[in-house]
């Protein structure tokens, strides 16, 4: 076919037009020839000619009628080609499209008419397209696809002004609209029990390259232990759902793998081999019109199933008939959904997310529905995609096992991983009401973005709320939504046994974060961080903490004063990598936690709250802890109006440049470890007397620097005659813990200058240095 393309080629444009002169007007049954090429109006007419012979060219002018955008070329055969992409004609010869460097729809028939089943004609044209790997350039017109499922593209496509109207009334739970695929096909590899034993030695957290993976170079490995099941799924409804162990990751040169690993295996019970294209198919431009009426039950299929890796979907726009609306009473998976595919993009892309949340349970979809979804992506971009919706939408993504993803300059209403993301860049984007909700593991990276809903993230309780990674937000607004407890950073796994450990992050750094009000509609508690009730849970498992968390300029707006940083249970049970200790004598610290510049809670609103604190920190036993237990240096800058709880804790307690409204440490009113406070201001604010609470000592010392110490104030006034309820200050009596430059606020030096109360100069110089052990 090539050599015939070339002979038609070498004819020249000339010889066409010549060919085509004077006939728009022929009648369909009516030919004119110029030297050997045959030129027809229609298809139709050249189909009906029965004095054409094998060997001759012919021209149509199109395929319904001339000049509707179906003109080709043609050379007659006495047989099809091989793929059987032939016309017949009536005198037994075969026409057969030649001298083509694309193919359109109107080729193959399409009528664009919206009663006829155009997907016939579309699924012909890239049958076609797909067996002389010919590019599909159909660049306008109005389709309409009905009963036709699963049209397979296997070259690049595009669409340009062309309007794809679907009818979701045809929609089925087994057959997407089309299907983008390779050409090669996937293996499924019986490995031998040397290469198997290689492997499960080697394939590891951290690996870089294994020389058992060479002979696979090029190619895109998934591989599952089915006996090893992770993953548990938290809840009643799912009835012990589960995963096999699995991994995804690509073979470069020399067996080196791209795609972090994050298990270790035992066996390998399946390994398959899914080919790589060495070049990129490219999907451009076109509207995808629906009739939102999809029926039937489970999970219902349109839009495209890409299944070839190095894919590129870019510039199209995906929405609902004019004045239709989607009354779907049933799930759909993604428009797009992405199946076993590397190094994939979707770009400059408006989609709609579907309806599920509607007003009237009986017109509820029982499940997600979502505009995007997949399993099995390494390296998937999606960059300047829209779906935002509102209340009643559901999720645009839904996903599981979606490695290195990346989110640029979007506006979502939901981004969704429920099993295993690992590496999540979300940057320069809009996050709505729906948010962000993942589990997984590497790093995670949101910055400079704007996100609705209860959290900045929520790590999905039903899997275990982990992140095996480090976790990086920055430059974000955030908007909360909600009436009950709202937290930038949910991790809030359930005391279930998940098969897998449940880490809560290894480091995290939220920094440069607004909490805006505007869409508040209660008054919730905020808090910095949700943690669970337990840090053991009851099969034994202990919760992994992370060694660094930093909360830093988070500044509140609008009908939010500020929020709550944490409350954290038992910390003795936690788990962390680093190791800890606490002799009574010194403190080895393995857990830092930094809380810089952060607007708290207005201290009124506090006080009635269940929890009277910005931070709690409350252990059970610490008899029971062991090196890898929390032993915490905590530091607290540029705050105001702290209220801090910390209970039979060792920690190294630093407060600076902060107003300091309450510390108390327990029963006892001393803390384990040691506390230092610098360039503060000792300032409680009550709303009656038995709230104040100011313990100031510590088993490895508390010291006091530049800091300032006032009276409490009772409802906004200044009541110096309670300082007798300060249990570490005595006017001209004893003074606990270490002190340099400490001194009394104007409220007490007009107060004692009142009472005629003469400071003594051993008092001050206490204030001025005072060093508790040598007293």
């Amino acid at each position: 076919m090539n050599a015939r393309r070339n002979i038609i080629k070498s004819l020249g444009v000339g010889m066409l037009l010549a060919g085509t002169a004077g006939v728009a007007s022929a009648k369909d049954d009516k030919e004119k020839q110029e030297g050997e090429i045959k030129v027809f109006p229609t298809v139709a007419a050249m189909l009906r000619n029965k004095r054409l012979q094998a060997g001759q060219f012919v021209y149509t002018q199109g395929y319904f009628q001339a000049g509707d955008g179906g003109h080709a070329s043609y050379i007659l055969q006495t047989q099809s080609d091989a793929f059987k992409t032939a016309l017949p004609l009536e005198n037994g010869l075969f026409a057969q499209l030649t001298a083509l460097d694309a193919v359109n729809y109107r080729m193959f028939g399409a009528k664009g008419d919206a009663q006829y089943d155009d997907g016939i004609a579309i699924k012909a044209a890239h049958q076609y397209a797909n067996a002389y790997q010919l590019p599909v350039h159909n660049l306008n017109g109005e389709f309409w696809i009905k009963e036709t499922h699963s049209i397979l593209i296997q070259t690049s496509v595009d669409w340009g002004e062309t309007v794809i109207h679907i009818d979701e009334s045809f929609n089925n739970t087994k057959d997407f609209k089309f299907i983008i695929g390779s050409r090669q096909e996937l293996k499924s590899i019986d490995l031998e029990a040397s290469v198997k034993q290689q492997l499960v030695q080697h394939l590891v957290p951290g690996v870089q390259e294994i020389a058992a993976l060479a002979p696979y170079r090029g190619s895109l490995i998934y591989m599952e232990d089915k006996n090893d099941r992770v993953g548990y799924r938290e809840g009643d409804r799912y009835g012990g759902q589960s995963w096999a162990k699995q991994e995804l990751f690509f073979v470069e040169d020399h067996g080196k793998v791209l795609g972090d690993i994050a298990y270790e295996f035992k066996d390998i019970s399946s390994f398959e081999v899914i080919p790589v294209d060495d070049t990129y198919l490219y999907m451009r431009g076109g509207c995808f019109v629906l009739t939102g009426n999809s029926t039937g039950t489970g999970y219902t299929k349109n839009g495209f199933l890409i299944r070839r890796s190095r894919t590129i979907i870019a510039q199209q726009v995906v929405r609902l008939e004019q004045g239709a609306s989607d009354v779907a009473m049933v799930a759909r998976t993604g428009f797009y959904n992405f199946h076993k595919v590397f190094e994939v993009r979707l770009e400059d892309i408006k989609l709609i997310p579907y309806e599920q949340d509607r007003e009237g349970k009986e017109r509820d979809v029982p499940m997600g529905t979502y505009g995007i979804s997949g399993d099995r992506i390494l390296y998937g971009t999606f960059r300047n995609v829209t779906a935002e919706g509102g209340k009643v939408h559901w999720g645009v993504f839904g996903t599981n096992m979606n490695k290195n993803f990346s989110i640029e300059q979007c506006k979502l209403n939901r981004v969704d991983v429920h099993f295993h993301c690992w590496n999540l860049r979300i940057l320069n984007s809009q996050i709505g009401f729906r948010g962000i909700s993942v589990t997984g593991g590497g790093d995670l990276t949101i910055q400079n973005c704007t996100v609705e809903g209860r959290n900045i993230v929520n790590f999905r309780r039903d899997f275990g709320s982990k992140w095996d990674g480090d976790i990086r937000i920055s430059n974000v607004r955030f908007m909360p939504i909600g009436t009950f407890q709202v937290c930038l950073l949910d991790l809030n796994p359930a005391n279930f046994n998940y098969h897998y450990p449940i880490v809560l992050g290894k480091s995290i750094i939220l920094e440069n974060i607004v909490v805006d009000a505007l869409k508040l509609t209660g008054q919730p508690e905020i808090y910095a961080m949700s943690l669970p009730v337990f840090s053991k849970m009851s099969h034994g498992e202990r919760v992994i903490f992370p060694s660094y968390i930093e909360f830093s300029n988070i500044s509140c707006r609008g009908k939010l004063s500020g929020l709550k940083i944490l409350n954290m249970v038992n910390p003795e049970g936690f788990y962390t990598e680093q190791l800890g200790s606490y002799d009574g004598i010194r403190l080895a610290r393995n857990v830092r936690i930094k809380v810089e510049n952060v607007d708290l809670e207005a201290i009124k609103t506090v006080l009635t709250s269940k929890k009277p604190y910005h931070v709690a920190i409350s252990s059970g036993n610490y008899a029971q802890a062991d090196a890898h237990s929390l032993y915490l240096d905590l530091e607290i800058s540029n705050c105001k109006g702290l209220l801090l709880h910390a209970e039979q804790t060792p920690m190294l307690l630093q407060i600076r440049n902060t107003d300091i409204s309450a510390l108390s440490f327990g029963d006892g009113g001393k803390m384990e470890g040691r506390l230092t406070v610098d360039q503060s201001f000792i300032a409680p604010e009550i709303t009656k007397e038995e709230q104040i609470q100011l313990d100031m000592q510590a088993s490895l010392g508390a010291f006091m620097s530049n800091t300032i110490i006032y009276s409490p104030r009772l409802n906004g006034q200044y009541r110096p005659d309670l300082l007798g309820q300060y249990s570490f200050i005595k006017l001209n009596g004893a003074l606990q813990g270490n002190h340099v430059n400490s001194r009394l606020g104007p409220d007490i030096l007009g107060y004692v200058k009142q009472k005629g109360i003469k400071l003594t100069a051993a008092f001050l110089q206490k204030l001025s240095l005072h060093a508790e052990a040598y007293d």
